[in-house]
């Protein structure tokens, strides 16, 4: 595995699961996990030791809503780089914000990248290119899969 995907709580695996099938396009091993920082927080640790143990894992992807923690969380708790997607949650009040800002605005010394609310797909792409540095295969994945999206908004831009 190469990417370990972890979602705060079961409503955000439909927004993870993005992230899922943009790894897979790519052929990058992925799992996804779904542990609350919060209500969980000793399965949460022995979960990192254990994919830190595990050969290969090489990225983490962490989605949350509300307070969105997860993303931190683990952050402190490895160096395995992690990408944070903070989660619109529908109990929330400020559509995502909340999120977003807690993921983003992490201490120094625990980096967490972040991507828009609810952009799981661009979490999966930067996954992608900091592989592509590393593997060739994925690298090369890459070029085709940005040729045909350009292809495809020449194709579009044409038809005005």
């Amino acid at each position: 595995m190469k990417v370990a995907i972890f979602c705060g709580s079961i409503s955000d695996i439909p927004t993870m699961k993005i992230s899922e099938n943009i790894l897979n396009i790519f052929n990058i091993k992925n799992k996804t996990y779904v542990i609350s920082a919060h209500r969980l927080p000793d399965i949460l640790s022995k979960t990192i030791k254990k994919i830190e143990s595990l050969e290969g894992v090489e990225l983490i992807i962490a989605g949350a809503g509300l307070s969105a923690h997860l993303p931190g969380i683990i952050a402190s708790k490895t160096i395995i780089p992690v990408i944070g997607v903070p989660i619109y949650a529908n109990n929330g009040l400020l559509g995502g914000i909340d999120a977003l800002l807690s993921i983003v605005q992490m201490p120094k010394d625990v980096p967490v990248a972040t991507v828009g609310i609810n952009n799981a797909y661009n979490a999966a792409l930067l996954s992608v290119h900091i592989l592509s540095i590393k593997y060739n295969e994925i690298k090369k994945l890459l070029l085709k899969f940005r040729m045909k999206k350009k292809e495809k908004l020449v194709n579009e831009i044409d038809k005005y």
